[in-house]
């Protein structure tokens, strides 16, 4: 094949497709040569054409380019830079090494990849990744866009796409366990459970073999393309398949009305530390794109803990974060991003502390992301922890004192019931200076991808990550859970039964707060990871959703999802504004604190009891929660409902399915006193 090369343009960064070829873009501000290179197929060892671009015609500023004629989308390209090899001074560049395209839309070549070929100096175009040109201008969206739905309509639901359907137990076909595909075959399990939104942990192409002794990396926070849906999770294994099946998946949820945020990774790459792997922003522009210990220019700041931090306040690292944030949006039309560890990017160049972040500043404001979620995972490694202080006017955060405060009160702790007041009415204590937030900004959550599931936080007093490989050190000692009784596995039946109840109860409580809830993957159905509590890098049963247990525990799923269903068909929980605090009924949507006895909240160090009353006037919607943490049954004082005749049981988690939650009215509660078991939850209605 002849090619025909033109200096092409400098904008667009990536490669598009136009009618007579494709442009290329990249940027390096301190190579000195850049190679376009041109594979004849994703399985070619070596590239077809190596087009060398001249600085003098196809470089301008710091941006490298070129135009080919007579190739389309389907073409295999990589690149290779050259310049000084100097880790002293923060340049690492190694003619030898293969580069993905930052921009590149789509990624080949896993099937080869050796990422210890990338650790060392040398030629490693057999064993590296490359891009595959995409045209996003043919696939039919049919009327497709983002659904917008509020954040006090969402009821999130977090999952890892290869983990919801890659155990044999599914039931789909095995080429599409694990995949986007096999997400379209469940959602109407993901319908009928309630929830608005899944939030998948990440999407974008990320390293697999970034695991510890040979195992792999799981979660995928290990991030080598943030334009390029990860090609392990289609089960079409074409060039353009991940792209076209992940595009499948967001419009078969859009008409499910199911969000899809994506968590995003821009704190750090899977190129590591100084002893990782070189494939793509080290050998394109090491020191734009990172951020360097100041005394020493070939280490890398870690504030992420995963070996190097993304220097995100650099002006072209800004604009690329943008540029993918965009793409997703307006080219895969999701619905929003959690960002991982983001406080990262709440520092400048040096890796100090910025109160005043421009790139956090521009994806607020950004037009093109103004409809879409922004979550922030408001800390990052280093102890840099900002929940409740992230800048901005947009952002919802993880609340990761309610996961905390939640499961101290329900394992029995002191000091907890005063905290865990403040996580029901939406955080005011963290939240102090911005009187105007909506309280569904707090995310709240009680379990989540890092860390015990619910069911293990009932079951397991301690981690069990032995099988990480790493002697039980890696994974968080801060669980504040209670095993009930006996470590692990048991079959005890009353232990059993106290934990399916516990259980319960934190989901009760996750779903009655005002914010905007989240739930795992699984604890629906009380998955068990076996103690695990840093399951990254268990890509296996262990860490997969299996099938067996919505059979094996129908009651959590009948629980949990008659709760969704319950808090989405009041306003009691829709409200935007925080709810007023008082002491009588006010006309005003409003909370009132008791303790066993009406009026009198008991926020003594031992306290282990809380009640509360809610009412919305404008919908004669009111409702009594008891919440007795206590190792004793106590009788709590009923108030008079204030528009209605009688109080009505909803929920009592002491009792067994299906009498643990109602789907119609039940008998009235004609008494002015209600017993509440040890370790449960009553939730009233007045109807």
């Amino acid at each position: 094949m002849s090619l025909r090369i033109t200096p092409g343009n400098s904008y667009p960064l990536g490669a598009t497709v136009e009618p007579n070829g494709v442009n290329f873009c990249i940027y390096s501000q301190h190579a000195t040569g850049i190679d376009l290179l041109l594979y004849a197929s994703p399985e070619a060892p070596y590239p077809e054409h190596t087009i060398h671009l001249t600085p003098r015609i196809h470089r301008s500023f710091n941006y490298w380019h070129a135009f080919v004629k007579g190739i389309g989308a389907g073409q295999v390209y990589a690149y290779r830079a050259t310049g000084p090899y100097a880790p002293e001074r923060g340049q690492r560049f190694d003619p030898g090494k293969v580069l993905l395209d930052p921009y590149g839309r789509a990624v080949v070549g896993q099937d080869r990849y050796d990422r210890q070929a990338a650790c060392f100096p040398g030629e490693n175009s057999p064993q590296a990744l490359r891009n595959v040109v995409v045209d996003q201008t043919v696939y039919d969206w049919e009327g497709d866009t983002p659904l917008d739905i509020p954040y006090s309509r969402t009821v999130i639901y977090e999952m890892h796409v290869g983990g919801f359907t890659k155990h044999p137990s599914s039931g789909i076909a095995p080429e599409k366990r694990g995949t986007f595909a096999g997400v379209i075959e469940k959602i109407p399990y993901l319908k009928s459970l309630g929830v608005t939104a899944v939030e998948l942990l990440p999407v974008h192409q990320f390293d697999e073999r970034d695991g510890p002794l040979g195992l792999s990396n799981y979660w995928g926070y290990s991030t080598i393309s943030f334009f390029a849906p990860h090609h392990g999770y289609s089960s079409d294994q074409t060039p353009m398949g991940p792209v076209n099946e992940f595009r499948d998946m967001v419009k078969a949820l859009h008409k499910a009305n199911i969000e899809v945020i994506l968590d995003v990774v821009f704190n750090h790459t899977a190129e590591g530390d100084h002893r990782g792997p070189t494939l793509s922003f080290r050998g394109l522009d090491n020191q734009t794109y990172y951020i360097l210990e100041s005394d020493d220019a070939a280490r890398y700041a870690n504030y992420s803990g995963c070996g190097n931090t993304v220097k995100a306040d650099h002006t072209v690292v800004s604009r690329f974060i943008l540029d993918s944030l965009r793409y997703w949006v307006s080219e895969m039309h999701v619905d929003g991003f959690r960002f991982d560890l983001a406080s990262v990017m709440s520092r400048d160049k040096a890796g100090e502390p910025s109160d005043d972040p421009p790139i956090l500043w521009a994806i607020e404001s950004d037009p093109v992301l103004a409809r879409t979620k922004l979550i922030a995972e408001a800390w990052d490694a280093a102890g840099l922890y900002q929940v409740g202080s992230f800048i901005g006017d947009r952002f919802a955060e993880w609340n990761g004192p309610f996961r905390d405060d939640v499961r101290r009160f329900i394992k029995g702790d002191d000091n907890t019931v005063g905290t865990l007041a403040s996580r029901i009415l939406g955080s005011p204590d963290l939240f102090v200076d911005d009187p105007q937030r909506e309280t569904n900004r707090s995310i709240n959550f009680v379990t989540c991808h890092d860390g015990f599931t619910l069911y293990d936080v009932v079951a397991y007093n301690e981690k069990h990550n032995t099988a990480n490989g790493e002697k039980n050190r890696d994974g968080t000692d801060a669980n504040f859970s209670w095993n009930c009784g006996v470590e692990g596995p048991t079959t005890d039946p009353e232990i059993q039964q106290l934990r399916i109840q516990q259980l319960k109860n934190m989901v009760t409580i996750l779903l009655i707060a005002q914010g905007t809830p989240m739930l795992l993957m699984g604890d629906e159905v009380a998955r068990t990871q076996k103690g695990n509590n840093n399951a990254y890098c268990q890509n296996n049963p262990l860490s997969w959703f299996d099938w067996h247990q919505l059979h094996e525990h129908g009651e959590v799923f009948r629980f949990t999802q008659r709760m969704v269903d319950l808090v989405q068909n009041l306003q009691l929980f829709q409200q935007t504004r925080w709810l007023q605090v008082e002491e009588k009924w006010v006309n005003a949507p409003h909370l009132i604190w008791h303790g066993v006895e009406l009026f009198e909240p008991d926020w003594a160090e031992h306290s282990h009891t809380l009640a509360f009353t809610l009412h919305d006037p404008q919908v004669e919607e009111e409702m009594h929660v008891m919440l007795n943490a206590y190792w004793e049954p106590l009788d709590f004082a009923l108030p008079q409902p204030h528009a209605h005749s009688h109080w009505y049981r909803i929920v009592n988690t002491a009792r067994p399915a299906p009498r643990d939650i109602v789907d119609g009215t039940t008998e009235a509660v004609k008494s002015n006193r209600y017993r509440v078991s040890a370790r449960s939850c009553v939730v009233l209605m007045a109807l």
